[in-house]
């Protein structure tokens, strides 16, 4: 007779705790944040409460929205620009070692170089703003990529690769069949990194780039609440920029998960 399994109360499931303990952190902390500037009475052009920060948000969120949608548009293209090539790029690294041994310090070149210095360049070259930001935010987000998927790509079994030499294999099926799949978890590994880092790259381009109107972004959005001293909306657009990044996070989280989630120990591991 077929014994019946013990249900998992609802809060010691791992998908459930992924989700409630955060948001308990998180709500102490905008707890003690309001009550810390209740108590002291500090001025709003020094640290805004969330309570008014909320409230911005609400009363400004037409132009915030559309920097909003402007910065997730650059962010999201620079980042599909820098996966598709930093993935062709750590494919031509593994056929030779000596390509990757001749081409890797330029990578690492442009991880090193700040954006900030190459931005201005990259924006009088470019003449058009939008297509700028996106090249910059696409070198920041490129490098973990590269790096990630190259060492994916070489981390496999060396018995496996031993077998698939032992059966003649072609270099092609090598690499769908061995390597792909043994980076796959490296692979999203430089996913979740490299979304933020699109991110980051997006909104120090436009900084740099200083462009106004109603095509601008939260950097933009950011400057012009600083110059007329309106804190809470600066904390707004910086709310809205956190929030953005986070939703990247989870994303490739759970495109991994979906990816990874049967068969790796990365995602199947609950310990």
């Amino acid at each position: 007779m077929a014994t019946r399994s013990t249900p998992v109360p609802l809060l010691r499931r791992p998908e459930v705790q992924r989700i409630v303990y955060p948001a308990l952190v998180g709500i102490v902390l905008i707890a003690a944040w309001q009550l810390a500037v209740t108590a002291l009475q500090l001025p709003p052009y020094l640290v805004p409460s969330p309570y008014l920060m909320a409230v911005t948000l609400f009363e400004h969120w037409q132009p915030l929205g559309m920097a909003l949608a402007t910065t997730v548009k650059i962010t999201l293209i620079a980042f599909l620009a820098a996966t598709v090539a930093g993935v062709l790029v750590s494919f031509l690294f593994v056929q030779s070692k000596r390509i990757e041994t001749a081409l890797f310090p330029y990578a690492v070149l442009l991880q090193v170089t700040p954006i900030v210095a190459v931005a201005p360049l990259i924006i009088i070259w470019v003449k058009d703003p939008t297509i700028s930001m996106v090249i910059c935010a696409t070198l920041v987000a490129l490098f973990p990529i590269i790096a990630n998927t190259t060492l994916g790509l070489r981390s496999i079994d060396p018995d496996l690769q031993a077998y698939f030499k032992l059966n003649r294999a072609t270099r092609w099926q090598s690499l769908v069949r061995l390597r792909i799949p043994s980076a796959l978890p490296y692979f999203f590994g430089g996913l979740r990194i490299s979304s933020g880092l699109a991110l980051i790259g997006a909104v120090v381009a436009e900084f740099v780039a200083g462009t106004g109107g109603t095509g601008s972004g939260l950097a933009y959005q950011i400057l012009q609440a600083g110059f007329q001293l309106d804190i809470p909306r600066m904390f707004a657009a910086l709310l809205l920029i956190s929030l953005t990044g986070i939703a990247l996070f989870a994303a490739m989280s759970w495109l991994s998960k979906k990816a990874l989630g049967s068969w790796h120990a990365s995602e199947t591991s609950h310990d």
